[in-house]
């Protein structure tokens, strides 16, 4: 076998793993408040406090739940006073920052 006929079925495994989109869900409200009240995920309050303590001043521009790769994430965008747009996500269960990034 020649090593070209070895490295195409590894090559179209990570074309299709890194071209497939990631798989994530938003989760209505009912869904969040069933897992709230579950005590799977923590309180969105709690996690608004924490992105807006990071950022003085800022204002909320949206919140969401979502489920991603299996965990459960809030994913929260400011504005800060300068105008800057930050995207802040969280993981749901533990309240760990995840990601912290200025937005597109």
């Amino acid at each position: 076998m020649t090593a070209r006929k070895r490295t195409a079925p590894w090559l179209f495994l990570a074309l299709l793993v890194f071209c497939t989109p990631a798989l994530a869900r938003d989760l209505d409200q009912d869904e969040a408040l069933e897992l709230r009240q579950k005590g799977i995920i923590l309180p969105l309050e709690q996690l608004l406090n924490s992105a807006l303590g990071r950022y003085p001043g800022a204002k909320l521009l949206e919140a969401e739940l979502e489920e991603k790769h299996n965990r459960y994430e809030y994913e929260v965008e400011l504005v800060t006073p300068q105008g800057v747009v930050r995207e802040i996500k969280f993981d749901a269960r533990t309240g760990v920052l995840i990601k912290d990034e200025e937005d597109d």
